[in-house]
């Protein structure tokens, strides 16, 4: 049946249902798991939606590259869904901002009426977390390198940019993670610790976040999957990344040099 507009109707799919029974499965699994102990429930939620993510994208990948269904007015319309994506995970991390300059700018007596706590030991602004800085900006840098190169059709230089990118990523999650295992102080040590952890942990998880968008799209560029007018998959990858950039240099400036 031919359609007189330019629009995509999808066909019908198990995987919208099949997704939010996976969420619910992980969300009961999570109350099992604070009040049990058991992960097991966790597990078979987390493992089901990792089941559905992957076909659902497999589907989406065939409708968009080989049936040829994602028009420009359908890609108009990914490129708006992408932008106002990335605009709730802003207002998403202006809470965690929000509550680390209160609690900063004007500092309790309980806190000892100082920034950092009474007690507490900041980590050193200047060591890893400047290292990691310069991690994420390099990263930056080359996946702009890929982004460019597949513009220009020139298929190894991108293949190279997004390997040293996906390379980057993981490398900036190993450090963070050391820097979190070598912290003198943990998120339980009052406002600092909570604040710092739940500001710096949700950027890790947006890294490896994006980090596995990226690893998806580096898999679809070695099959030819892209071309210099048909790649917004690495496109919406490349924006969610320069977001999660600009997230840590605010982090960095002020949590980790300001706020020590």
């Amino acid at each position: 049946m031919s359609y007189q507009h330019s629009y995509h109707l999808v066909e019908q799919s198990p995987w919208p249902i099949m997704a939010s029974l996976g969420a619910l499965t992980v969300t009961l699994g999570l109350v099992v798991w604070f009040h049990c102990f058991s992960f097991l429930v966790v597990f078979l939620g987390l493992c089901s939606l990792l089941f559905v993510s992957v076909f659902w994208w497999r589907d989406v990948i065939r409708e968009s590259t080989f049936q040829g269904c994602h028009t420009c007015a359908v890609g108009s319309g990914l490129r708006y869904g992408m932008v106002l994506f990335i605009t709730s995970e802003v207002l998403f991390f202006f809470a965690f901002f929000w509550a680390f300059f209160h609690s900063s700018l004007a500092p309790t007596s309980d806190l000892g009426v100082c920034w950092p706590p009474s007690g507490v030991s900041p980590l050193d602004p200047f060591l890893v977390p400047l290292l990691n800085t310069a991690v994420l900006l390099s990263s930056g840098v080359t996946v702009t390198w890929s982004h460019h190169s597949i513009l220009e059709n020139n298929w190894v230089d991108a293949v190279q940019g997004l390997f040293f990118t996906v390379f980057l990523g993981v490398y900036f999650t190993l450090l963070q993670a050391w820097e979190y295992f070598d912290s003198p102080f943990t998120i339980s040590d009052g406002v600092y610790g909570s604040t710092f952890f739940v500001a710096t942990g949700f950027h890790g998880l947006h890294v490896i976040i994006g980090t596995t968008f990226l690893l998806v799209c580096f898999f679809r560029l070695v099959v030819y999957h892209f071309s210099n007018s048909h790649h917004f998959g690495f496109e919406a990858a490349a924006w969610y990344w320069h977001f999660v950039d600009v997230v840590w240099l605010f982090l960095y400036v002020s949590i980790y040099w300001w706020g020590s």
